[in-house]
């Protein structure tokens, strides 16, 4: 058992779904942080992030013993506590490749700081988007991506790429230190196992709750 800002942290194997959880958990955290709040309760975060509040309460005892019956969570500690199990005590780098319109609105999302998250450099290789800014980062060449990421020890990035390059990009990224892929590009990526890879299909995403949307009517 392990000790984090004065938790009790037990470890043991820990579902997906209760990692996936805790992202939510970490957003209402800092919004309640932001808004001075010192205390919350399982029922509170359960309103804020729309899950069950003995679901919260059994995800956060994979991790430990948090709160008082009755009383609550404080606040700052949970919020450290769940920063230290998604390992973003410190903000990570990550770049992007593919400055479209998915990536032009990563660049633009104005919470990744607050949430450990800080893309340090993006990259594409139409002529007229390198050299130009987007919130305070400049587009660069892509023959650039592999020696920003070895000199800056990037280890995530994510690929807002065309799909006949994305195989070949997310290859060329793990030859040089790469170990986690967020893709927007709509193709299976084989990676080693050693490599995290996260796909998002926003057409499959959006047919998914078409599909849900017609179910409920």
């Amino acid at each position: 058992m392990q000790t984090q800002c004065g938790v009790k942290l037990r470890i043991r194997p820990i579902p997906d779904e209760t990692i996936s959880r805790l992202f939510p958990y970490l957003r209402a955290l800092i919004c309640l942080t932001e808004k001075g709040y010192k205390i919350v309760s399982s029922n509170r975060l359960s309103e804020l992030c729309n899950i069950n509040p003995s679901i919260i309460r059994k995800d956060l005892s994979y991790f430990g013993e948090f709160g008082k019956r009755g009383i609550g969570y404080n606040v700052v500690d949970l919020l450290k506590t769940i920063r230290g199990i998604l390992k973003i005590q410190k903000i990570k780098k990550v770049v992007l490749i593919g400055v479209g319109n998915i990536g032009r609105a990563l660049l633009s999302y104005p919470n990744f700081p607050s949430e450990g998250i800080k893309i340090i450099a993006a990259f594409d290789n139409d002529k007229e988007k390198i050299g130009t800014t987007i919130n305070g980062i400049t587009i660069q060449d892509i023959k650039e991506m592999e020696k920003i990421v070895q000199t800056e020890n990037v280890k995530i990035c994510i690929l807002a790429t065309p799909v006949p390059v994305t195989c070949e990009i997310a290859n060329r990224l793990a030859d040089k230190g790469i170990n986690a892929i967020l893709s927007f590009t709509p193709c299976r990526i084989n990676m080693p196992k050693n490599i995290e890879v996260k796909c998002i299909d926003l057409s499959t995403e959006l047919t998914r709750l078409i599909y849900y949307s017609h179910n409920n009517l």
